[in-house]
């Protein structure tokens, strides 16, 4: 059946883009009791570029859904083994208000079974429908014009929410831009055959170098994936004053190339893609009257790893909540930056800091190879960077996490969201 053929004409929620934050979305505010679509240019299953990593922070939202024995029938990891400047650090998650374990799933696998659990709680699902335009009722949105194979159609609703990736086409219709003078990442991602794909570890790699040795603003990463396979990619940071002058699959080749022994690799690389990633909220017009952006459209991205699934999960819940504590009449406009702002301003204003200082020349060749020499540096650096600290963490390395952030969002030239 077209996608023209088997949309609603009206719904109370519209959600376009069924990734996990789409599909989180979709999700809780069928369990709440509203009329959902969710909408996605894409067939399922489908690709996407990730490094399918699972945080413990991502893990506690997907156990919230009800998924926990699903994952532990996949992989299941305890922390990350930090490569680099001559050292290797096995630093275990720290647990405490989160989960102590992570896991990986390929997204073709994550993303369509959590668009499935959508479904399966109430929600319509609308595929191969891409989202070009909207139909206004003054400075509210009406309807959203789809393209599917058959032509243009129309889908009304009382609420948008926009879950439709990095680029965001509809978000840019919307007002949406985004802001490239805090830091943003290029990042890549393949596939490759391993012996180790049952290691116990997530694995990165800090000292990345580029194809001629030298040392690059970035990461590289091994997941396993507890099927004969792993998730091998890279990433580099950049700022509109420093731009990522690098070429992705030849460094993603590079760094296999360099690593193949140690972790049994055997064959090419496979699927490889690569993507621009807007970080740590770097956009603004995330919201209107009756519209929100969440997940990667809203640029909730870790700057400091790259991390964006548990975001996507954690906003896509939020909103379903802000939807039903608030009439269909209430404005969204200030309300969710607001949420945003509450939920996340702080960290990311401070990790934007911290990992843009990792793109100046000489930063991290000089304090890479303190920082590798301390197993409790590198331990509270997971912390920091991993976004495993939560709001009812009261020890001191998540006082001082939160103090930074308070002094950091103080002196933004530009605020996340804004």
């Amino acid at each position: 059946m077209s996608a023209e053929a088997s949309a609603p004409l009206s719904t109370d929620v519209l959600v376009v883009g069924a990734g996990p934050a789409g599909s989180a979305a979709a999700a809780w505010a069928a369990k709440h009791g509203l009329s959902v679509v969710l909408a996605d240019a894409a067939v399922f299953p489908r690709d996407k570029t990730c490094g399918d990593g699972l945080t413990p922070r991502a893990i506690s939202e997907l156990m919230k859904l009800g998924l926990e024995d699903w994952l532990r029938a996949h992989t299941v990891n305890q922390g990350l083994r930090a490569h680099g400047f001559g050292q290797t650090l096995h630093l275990r998650w720290p647990g405490g208000h989160l989960p102590d374990w992570g896991s990986a799933v390929a997204r073709t696998e994550l993303d369509d079974h959590l668009r499935t659990l959508a479904l399966d709680a109430g929600a319509v699902g609308v595929e191969g429908a891409r989202a070009i335009d909207v139909r206004w009722n003054g400075d509210r949105v009406a309807a959203v014009i789809f393209r599917g194979d058959e032509g243009e159609f129309e889908i009304e609703c009382k609420r948008l929410v926009v879950a439709d990736g990095v680029r965001s086409p509809l978000g840019k219709v919307l007002g949406r831009e985004w802001h490239r003078d805090t830091v943003y990442a290029v990042a890549g991602r393949s596939y490759v055959d391993s012996g180790m794909s049952n290691d116990p570890w997530i694995s990165s790699h800090l000292e990345l170098r580029g194809e001629q040795g030298e040392i690059l603003s970035g990461y590289g990463w091994v997941f396993p994936l507890g099927n004969g396979t792993v998730n091998l990619g890279a990433g580099s940071l950049a700022t509109a004053k420093r731009p990522a002058d690098v070429a992705i699959k030849p460094l993603m080749q590079a760094y296999a190339n360099r690593i193949r022994e140690d972790f049994q690799l055997s064959g090419e690389l496979r699927m490889p893609t690569s993507a621009l990633l807007p970080m740590g909220g770097a956009v603004s017009n995330v919201s209107g009257p009756n519209w929100a952006l969440i997940g990667d459209a809203a640029a909730l991205v870790n700057p400091l790893n790259g991390e964006g699934i548990d975001y996507g999960l954690e906003s896509g819940r939020m909103v379903a909540d802000l939807l039903v504590e608030r009439s269909e009449r209430a404005d969204l406009t200030q309300a969710w930056r607001d949420v945003l702002v509450r939920e996340y301003g702080e960290a990311f204003s401070i990790a934007r800091r911290l990992s843009g200082l990792i793109t100046v020349p000489r930063v991290l060749p000089t304090g890479g190879p303190i920082g590798m020499r301390s197993t409790w540096l590198m331990t509270l650096a997971l912390r920091w960077m991993g976004n495993l600290v939560t709001e009812e963490d009261r020890d001191g390395a998540a006082r001082i996490w939160r103090w930074a952030g308070r002094r950091s969002a103080k002196v933004d030239s530009r605020p996340p969201f804004s």
